[in-house]
């Protein structure tokens, strides 16, 4: 223990923890109350400020920990006789501090260490609680071994501040804060070191005082006045005010965990009146507006300086992960040195907004890389939130309610902004928080009008026009055709719609069985896109869900089926493409959707008839799988019947809804209906068992929507059957978007077992069949609005008759057997591959990307919004909350 006797000259002062004695004396406090807390150091101490010449020998000096009680020994000291203060008016005592302290709303009343002082006396002199809510509930002190009788049953006051590394917290005029330690010695007349070379004028709080250094401003409630420049202005949009930062602050060489020079001014009143540049004072009330400091200013509160003021610099530097390093710099200038990963675009035009991740890569969904509950996926989905900032638009515009003739921001024809694209920064940004979210936003609201003026980034474009070249001799995919419905909203009665900005109806909401658009051109533009994106495809057998059963409006349970593969064909030119008929025996209570299959008979041919698992008690809530074989051609057109092969069309319970044991949402990333899907999963097995006995092949394969992630409880189900993830296994790609979640709920499963005694003859299992596999991220990786149902919700025209957002689940595509085997060549598939590359196959989004590019709960319920144009299950959809706003 170090302890300063007699501090009445500077000769005899006494170093605490070797730190240089400040020689200025200023005057003390009318009573002796604690001064300055010193916790983030090789030696802690607590200093006390009183009248020079106060004796304070016997006095007793410590801490308790954030649950209230002293935890050992050393947290307490007891001053020595012959101990008074010297002329500085402070001694500061070192006592071991339990480094254990938050501040902000989370702390009140439960967190932070605090600091003590007792008398000789027995009375308790100061109890200052580290962090913490200003006039909030303080920490308690509790009894036990070595907590004084003093502090038991008393409140400690909490001081809104906690200490960046190296500093202390020290009591300034009536605020306390964060600054380089002076032990021994009280701040100077004026307030302290206050950051502006101690030219703040009388009666102005510095920027970072009301900021503070916790996650909350330690002077909530309270009328202040502060200067500087303004940064970023909105005078329209809803923010309605503009951000101001501390002249000459910023830069490089900006120390890490200061207290950040930068905050936002409320004021409708005063926001048309300033300019970005102006140097300015303002007069208001600190608040946090959801979790973002702030400064309440009425039109009396704001005045122009005249004197010049010393440029703001940005911050440059690559934009830091979590809370307590992204906190020193709310509210300041910004330009982030390294690319950001587009990590989600739906609220794109919604609310202007394009979720970006710091780090490599997108944001794995939890689930599709660990089991669910599992330590790892808990860690993943903490670095996610970590890695997490959204860039905005400087305004709280709903566009789907609201400036519906202000172009979208960030979205165009000609630049997409792609999942897994890159984010480059050309101009500064400001950090703001709000709604939950860290947000990057432009300096004035941007919209598509202006962006070439005010747009601070650029995305690379990750579009191919076609998937990578797999090879094989024959191909499979799986597409989700989004409710391609026939039979349009206008055929039936009762049906309600979402309109465009004129009033149009564009896709069903409800109301009737029809899921899809809601008339004749709604449905060509859907067809135009889903039968371009097919098209390109090109595999041999496509597996489709979310189309039509045509039996449901009283017409031939193919009708819709028939239609498709119709609109192919008139689209390729020729009959390229043909569909699996249904079989004689269909279930009796069939979704309005069911699953599909589609081929090239140049390339394979069925073989026996289609058939489909009638199994209501697993599929009651789901849509029955369809089995077809089919055997590949040669060059000269004759079918391989010893190559035949088994696909299994697929479409899972979502995970929005469920009821039973099992089906409720139990919050470890699976959703709702996971029982549900482990049985179907079961039942899918024996069918796929079935099938494989029913034609004496073992190359079964089973495609679709298993509305599952790939760790999860329903997948683990075929592995422990035999099956193999192709693209899991094949490829670091995924196939959905969800919640700023990138993983995997569409798959192609290969069996991995063989018995050649009874098998194919190939001797190769399923798997081994395999020649190659990509995920073609044409849908979920594109803006929601791009979609055939947001057509004309916003001024911008942004539909385009190509592949790119025909649903939001992307094709999985796979080649079998390898073509050298029966003399054949890949001239095709290379082709294929070579337009890829020449298209930037190369910078393919989420494609072969180390590391493989991953809703926040993992969810899928359709569509995510209770606004969903003609999105899947429209009354299944209340689960997702965008921001609020």
């Amino acid at each position: 223990m170090k302890v300063t006797t007699t501090l009445s000259s500077a000769a005899a002062l006494s170093l605490v923890a070797g730190l240089a004695l400040p020689l200025a004396p200023a005057a003390a406090a009318d009573a002796a109350h604690i001064s300055e807390i010193a916790y983030t150091l090789a030696t802690d101490f607590i200093e006390v400020a009183a009248d020079p010449g106060t004796d304070i020998s016997g006095w007793t000096f410590g801490s308790v920990t954030r649950g209230g009680s002293v935890q050992a020994q050393e947290n307490t000291v007891t001053v020595p006789e012959d101990t008074t203060v010297g002329d500085s008016g402070a001694v500061a005592i070192d006592v071991s501090i339990t480094n254990s302290v938050k501040a902000g709303s989370a702390a009140d009343g439960e967190y932070g260490s605090s600091a003590f002082v007792i008398d000789d006396d027995g009375e308790l002199v100061d109890f200052q609680q580290i962090g913490g809510v200003v006039d909030g509930k303080g920490v308690t002190g509790t009894k036990n071994t070595f907590t004084p009788a003093p502090v038991i049953g008393q409140e400690a006051e909490p001081t809104g501040a906690t200490a960046a590394s190296g500093q202390s917290i020290q009591l300034t005029g009536d605020a306390w804060k964060s600054a380089a330690p002076t032990p021994n010695a009280l701040p100077d007349g004026d307030g302290g070191d206050d950051g502006d070379d101690g030219e703040t004028p009388e009666g102005v709080t510095p920027i970072s005082d009301i900021q503070g250094t916790g996650d909350a401003s330690p002077i909530q409630g309270k009328t202040v006045t502060t200067r500087g420049v303004v940064t970023a202005a909105y005078p329209e949009g809803g923010l309605n005010g503009y951000y101001i930062q501390t002249p000459g602050s910023g830069g490089a060489d900006r120390a890490d965990g200061a207290a950040s020079d930068g905050i936002f001014v409320y004021s409708p009143d005063t926001v048309a009146d300033i300019s970005i540049d102006d140097h300015v004072e303002v007069t208001g009330t600190v608040s946090e507006h959801y979790g973002q400091t702030q400064i309440s200013v009425s039109a009396s509160g704001l005045k122009k300086v005249d004197e010049p003021a010393e440029a703001v610099k940005p911050v440059e530097d690559a934009f830091p992960a979590g809370d307590e390093k992204r906190e020193s710099l709310e509210g300041m200038l910004l330009q982030p040195s390294e690319s950001l990963t587009v990590a989600d675009n739906y609220n794109t035009n919604t609310y202007g907004e394009v979720v970006l991740a710091t780090g490599e890569g997108t944001l794995d969904q939890p689930t599709d890389v660990h089991r669910p509950g599992t330590p790892e996926a808990k860690a993943l989905e903490a670095e996610n939130l970590d890695r997490e900032v959204v860039l905005d638009d400087g305004a709280t515009v709903n566009f789907l309610k609201a400036d519906k003739d202000i172009p979208l921001p960030y979205l165009s024809k000609e630049d997409p902004v792609r999942v897994g694209a890159q984010a480059n920064f050309t101009s500064p940004v400001v950090l703001g928080f709000d709604h939950e979210k860290w947000r990057f936003q432009p300096t004035t609201r941007l919209t598509g009008d202006n962006a070439e003026a005010v747009q601070p980034t650029y995305f690379t474009d990750t579009r191919t026009d076609a998937p990578e070249a797999v090879g094989g001799q024959v191909s499979l995919a799986s597409f989700n055709v989004l409710n391609y419905f026939t039979t349009t909203g206008d055929q039936l009665d009762g049906c309600q719609y979402y309109d465009d900005r004129e009033g149009n109806h564009i896709t069903v909401r409800g109301g009737c069985d029809a899921r899809g658009a809601a008339n004749a051109e709604s449905l060509k533009r859907q067809e135009t896109k889903i039968v371009t994106a097919i098209n390109k495809l090109d595999a041999s057998v496509v597996s489709l869900m979310e189309i039509e059963n045509s039996a449901a409006f009283g017409k031939d349970r193919d009708d819709a089926l028939s239609t498709l593969v119709k609109r192919l064909n008139e689209a390729a030119g020729t009959q390229k493409w043909d569909f699996v008929d249904s079989p004689a025996a269909v279930p009796t209570d069939e979704d309005v959707i069911r699953t599909a299959l589609i081929y090239q008979p140049a390339e394979v041919a069925p073989q026996n008839e289609s058939t489909i698992l009638d199994d209501q008690d697993a599929f009651s809530n789901a849509r029955e799988p369809l089995s077809q074989a089919f055997a590949p051609k040669d060059g000269t057109g004759e079918i391989e019947k010893d190559k035949t092969f088994v696909t299994i069309s697929n479409h899972f319970k979502s995970k929005g809804t469920g009821s039973g044991p099992g089906n409720e949402d139990s919050g470890d990333g699976q959703g709702a209906s996971n029982a549900d899907r482990v049985k179907q999963s079961e039942a899918l097995v024996g069918f796929a068992g079935d099938q494989q006995e029913a034609t004496n092949s073992d190359l079964v394969y089973l495609l679709g929507d298993f509305n599952s992630y790939t760790q999860e409880d329903p997948m683990q189900v075929f592995y422990e059957a035999g099956y193999k993830d192709i693209a899991a296994e094949k490829t670091d790609e995924s196939t959905y978007v969800y919640g700023s979640r990138t993983g995997s709920l569409d798959h192609v499963l290969a069996l991995d077992a063989s018995d050649e005694a009874d098998g194919a003859g190939t001797g190769a299992t399923a798997f081994d069949s395999v020649t190659g596999a990509d995920v073609w991220n044409i849908n979920s990786v594109e803006s929601l609005a791009l979609e055939y149902s947001r057509f004309n919700y916003n001024v911008s025209d942004l539909f385009a008759p190509d592949q790119f957002r025909a649903s939001d689940h992307d094709p999985v595509v796979v080649g079998l057997f390898d073509s050298s085997d029966e003399g054949g060549d890949d001239d095709a598939g290379a082709d294929a591959g070579d337009d890829a590359d020449a298209d930037g196959s190369n910078d393919h989004p989420g494609g072969k990307n180390a590391g493989k590019n991953g809703g926040k709960n993992g969810n899928h319920w359709g569509s995510r919004d209770g606004d969903h144009p003609g999105g899947k299950n429209a009354g299944k959809n209340g689960n997702f909350s965008s921001n609020g706003r």
